[in-house]
């Protein structure tokens, strides 16, 4: 059975019990559901002589092995393997037991990659295997599945287990409706684990593969089309353009809009003249004018009678986007109250009423808005910045404060990818603004490795005298011994006591109370501080347009589209700025901070992300959940062409969705995840 607990299978203790409960392995279901991640191929056994880089595979003996402790957190196991007639070396991280396992005098097959690394030819992280399991001939024709590692159960007993658990598999119900397999010659569910676990050749593995991506992605595609019928059905309040007076505000601006914000707010327009909400989303670059264009439809929703309630993050941001949008909308008679949770007594009693009998017509907040004290007279336009940090009960209450569904624009400063907007996003119309306001100059990014810090902080020191000012960020606030990474505890007694004992220097982390962080952030602003050094609670922050540093230590260990994020804090004026991206080691630069360092495209960095770390990391934790996709691609076009296909016939076909529960199950869960309203 599937939802038998793994603990009732032979062989497992109360310690490995532990070990499956802690890699979120509880019943046999989510062990089958433990694909693996690749397959070693041993039929093709090569001499040591005749080796060539790439992917090898060899049967040696282990002639000489040692585990050394580089540093904390890093164990290197080296081996000296023979065939008899030549000799390679094989380096293992974080293995130690290899030493244990080897120091025998049997011949294993190593398989792994040959490399040219450390000044020498050598096979890393090879995995191994007794020959034994090939019977009494030389290997032919066979695949061995490779499983992420659990801690405290070794990759022979993964296997054993789901080995135990095979006769489950092959009884295992379909979930997809027959018609929809036959048409797109796809294999059962049941042959498709069987291949994945126990292939016997390259061409199961594919087709075990194609159909389980196809799964993948016919749950979340058909869940976005689902949430988009459901849109429709839904009613707003009709929002009608008055030409003149949208020309007049536009006119009004103290700046001219990009073609890219006009664009956008004509779409907006359009949509607002429906009696179907609006459900768009707009990404747009930091700095790209996403808050201009918020305003601009909120000042149309006032010309209308009608109130505007925009939710932000922080209440940073909230008094940034006050600030900004005063000065917009004030000389039209559009009155704009900032509600938060430091508004209270009195002051809050009358926000609440200028609330409830419509006085106010654009309300700013934070989580504020939704609270059951707040009643809006006429709310027609919600609008949600960076909607990522929001969950979808959250949005969904705020839209719930009116009569009728109000028009909702969402905006996100971390650009989405086009292959996920076909598919995860594919209910929403999606604006993009894709260009920068004029007279800003690009960010120049380099990569320093950690000694040549001497060097950075002297042009930190030029940019400071000439007034600038500078962010350092740090991922750990307080000091871990069990690792090397830079704390801002740390770093700001460091910094303050020696190099920059001179500057006014202070430091930001999530930890401190909210007044404290708000007073260190107005004070940067205000330039009362020279250095900041923070964790990434200043990601979404305030617009300091004097701050033309931006040095992130170990930058490494950021994913690519925060490392963006946190670059466009900085060349928000008219001053040439830099972002310098500390390495944690020696090592050689990763494919994604190569990337961050030659390109200032969001957009592209979006797709490089997408393909570095996949949707669910990137858009799915935010939410209810994550994008589940272990073997499909968003980026593989071909197949969301082909799954949409199938989409479109299911819904076609008149079938009731509640009759596959497997299938619905999933379908509910990403409507849930993925919709706005």
């Amino acid at each position: 059975m599937l939802s038998t607990p793994v603990s009732d299978l032979k062989g497992v203790g109360c310690k490995i019990s532990q070990a499956f409960k802690k890699a979120g392995i509880n019943t046999v279901a989510d062990l089958i559901n433990w694909l693996p991640y690749r397959h070693e191929d041993f039929s093709s056994v090569s001499k040591i002589s005749n080796l060539k880089p790439g992917k090898v595979t060899i049967l040696a003996k282990c002639e000489s092995i040692e585990t050394k402790q580089v540093r904390r957190g890093l164990k290197i196991t080296t081996a000296v393997l023979s065939d008899g007639d030549s000799k390679v070396r094989a380096v293992w991280f974080n293995q130690p037991y290899r030493s244990t396992q080897l120091l025998t005098d049997k011949l294993f097959l190593f398989s792994g990659s040959f490399e040219f690394n450390y000044n020498r030819y050598q096979i890393t992280n090879p995995s191994v295997e007794m020959p034994k399991k090939f019977g009494s001939n030389e290997p032919n024709n066979f695949l061995e599945p490779v499983y992420h590692s659990i801690k405290g159960i070794n990759p022979r007993q993964l296997r054993r287990f789901i080995e135990s658990v095979r006769p489950t598999i092959t009884m295992m119900q379909e979930i997809m409706p027959q018609f929809i397999l036959k048409k797109y010659g796809l294999i059962s569910r049941s042959e498709s684990y069987l291949y994945m676990h126990f292939p016997k050749s390259r061409d199961e593995i594919i087709l075990a593969k194609n159909r389980l991506a196809f799964d993948e992605l016919f749950e979340i595609l058909l869940a976005s089309q689902l949430n988009k019928q459901a849109n429709t059905r839904l009613k707003s309040r009709s929002i009608k353009f008055d030409q003149l007076a949208v020309a007049n505000f536009v006119k009004s601006l103290p700046f001219s809009l990009t073609n890219a914000q006009r664009r956008v707010l004509w779409q907006i327009i359009q949509d607002f003249e429906s009696s179907t909400p609006m459900n768009r989303l707009l990404q747009g670059d930091v700095g790209s004018g996403k808050t201009v264009v918020a305003g601009s439809a909120a000042y149309i929703c006032a010309h209308a009678g009608l109130q505007s309630a925009i939710m932000v993050p922080t209440e940073i941001l909230a008094l940034q986007h006050a600030e900004t949008l005063q000065k917009l909308l004030s000389p039209f008679g559009v009155k704009m109250v900032l509600l938060t949770g430091s508004v209270k007594g009195v002051k809050r009693k009358c926000l609440l009423e200028n609330i409830a009998n419509g006085e106010a017509d654009v309300i700013i907040g934070t989580h504020a808005l939704i609270q059951k004290t707040v009643v809006y007279k006429n709310l027609g336009f919600v609008v949600v910045d960076e909607q990522h940090r929001f969950g979808v009960k959250q949005r969904q209450e705020l839209l719930a404060k009116s009569s009728l569904m109000p028009h909702l624009l969402a905006m996100t400063a971390t650009p989405i990818p086009r292959s996920l907007q076909l598919t995860v996003f594919g209910e929403l119309d999606i604006s993009t603004i894709d260009e920068l306001p004029s007279g800003r100059k690009p960010i120049k990014t380099q990569i320093w490795a950690p000694t040549n810090t001497a060097n950075l902080y002297d042009s930190v020191e030029i940019e400071i005298s000439k007034g600038r000012q500078v962010y350092i960020i740090c991922s750990l606030i307080d000091d871990n011994p069990e690792n090397d990474t830079k704390s801002v505890e740390i770093e700001y007694r460091k910094l303050r006591s020696t190099i920059f004992n001179h500057r006014r220097v202070a430091m930001l982390h999530g930890k401190m109370k909210p007044d404290e962080k708000d007073k260190i952030m107005n004070d940067f602003s205000a330039h009362k501080i020279d250095i900041l050094i923070s964790t990434t609670v200043v990601e979404v922050g305030v617009n300091v347009p004097n701050a033309t540093i931006m040095i992130i230590e170990n930058a490494d260990k950021f994913g690519l589209s925060q490392l963006h994020q946190l670059r466009g804090r900085v060349g928000r004026g008219e001053y040439q700025s830099y972002c310098h991206l500390i390495m944690s080691d020696h090592s050689k630069p990763s494919q994604r901070l190569r990337e961050i360092e030659k390109s200032n495209d969001g957009f592209h960095l979006a797709e490089v992300d997408l393909k570095l770390r996949g949707p669910g990391e990137i858009y799915g934790k935010s939410q209810h959940g994550t994008l589940d996709l272990r073997i499909a691609s968003i980026s593989d076009t071909k197949m969301v062409e082909r799954v949409q296909l199938a989409v479109r016939d299911f819904i076609n076909s008149g079938e009731d969705l509640l009759q596959y529960k497997q299938l619905s199950k999933r379908v509910q869960k990403y409507q849930r995840l993925t919709n706005l309203n």
